[in-house]
């Protein structure tokens, strides 16, 4: 009998504890949601009444509807098309090497002692000041646009892959070793796997330096994307098209950063 209503107690805590955690979630979603959505109806308002000036800060649904009628026109599409082209092939072009270099020298310290003086050397190097020379090596077209999102990718993937590599704890390491492992085994059962937490971090900052780089680089040198699409009406003081260039930026940071998250989610569940 007490021990019945020991267990009836224990699952009434448990019931409670749950309705806590979802109460919880609701608040944090109510939170999330809530934020954006008060930016927004606060700038409709400042925006409506003259408190900002409307001709820069024109209200969200005048942009929302400049939006739709670009969309319509269909010329919007092929901006975007062009632009997730060139993004998603210089992101693949950035990263791919990146992850590969990075677990080298996790792994291998006399690679690791041999490249780190060149990467620490170039990273603080700005992407778009070296556009001149890429533009040379590469000439004018998609592939050297592909070549700048891929060098801006690079370095934050190489770095937090390679700490990923070295911060293993040590036992997994000595694991390893005392089994025999090759250095097959060693890549893909300790190296790859224990990087993939501090390497999805940095793969999640690519993607938004990736964001940002196509942006600068189709306003300097470029006839279509969106960066092309802000630049121009800006020059034409057209700033409803303007801000729907900066919105849909906006979007994909955020859908791209979901992905990766999603992507975390699936590799790393244990995180």
């Amino acid at each position: 009998m007490e021990d019945q209503q020991i267990n009836h107690s224990a699952i009434q805590v448990e019931k409670e504890e749950y309705k806590k955690q979802q109460r919880r979630d609701k608040l944090k979603q109510f939170l999330t949601i809530s934020s954006p959505i008060l930016v927004l109806i606060l700038w409709e308002f400042l925006s409506r009444t003259g408190l900002i000036d409307h001709r820069f800060f024109p209200p969200p649904t005048l942009i929302l509807s400049t939006l739709y009628q670009m969309g319509l026109s269909g010329e919007l599409f092929n901006h975007i098309e062009v632009s997730l082209i060139r993004i998603i092939c210089g992101f693949l072009l950035g990263v791919i090497p990146a992850i590969c270099i990075g677990l080298l020298m996790g792994m291998y310290a006399p690679i690791r002692h041999f490249l780190s003086p060149l990467v620490m050397a170039f990273m603080p190097i700005p992407t778009l000041a070296m556009l001149p020379i890429i533009l040379i090596i590469f000439g004018i077209g998609e592939f050297s646009k592909m070549v700048t999102i891929a060098i801006s990718v690079f370095f934050p993937v190489v770095i937090n892959t390679a700490a990923g590599v070295t911060n293993i704890d040590r036992i997994y390491v000595d694991v390893a070793k005392n089994y025999g492992a090759n250095a097959k085994k060693f890549f893909f059962k300790i190296a790859l796997p224990g990087s993939l937490p501090v390497m999805l971090e940095g793969i999640q900052m690519g993607q938004a330096i990736a964001l940002l780089t196509i942006v600068a680089a189709e306003m300097i040198g470029a006839n279509s994307g969106i960066g092309y699409v802000i630049w121009m009406n800006y020059k034409a003081f057209l700033l409803p098209q303007m801000y729907v260039g900066l919105v849909l930026i906006s979007f994909f940071g955020y859908l791209f950063s979901l992905i990766i998250r999603g992507l975390q989610s699936k590799l790393i569940p244990w995180k």
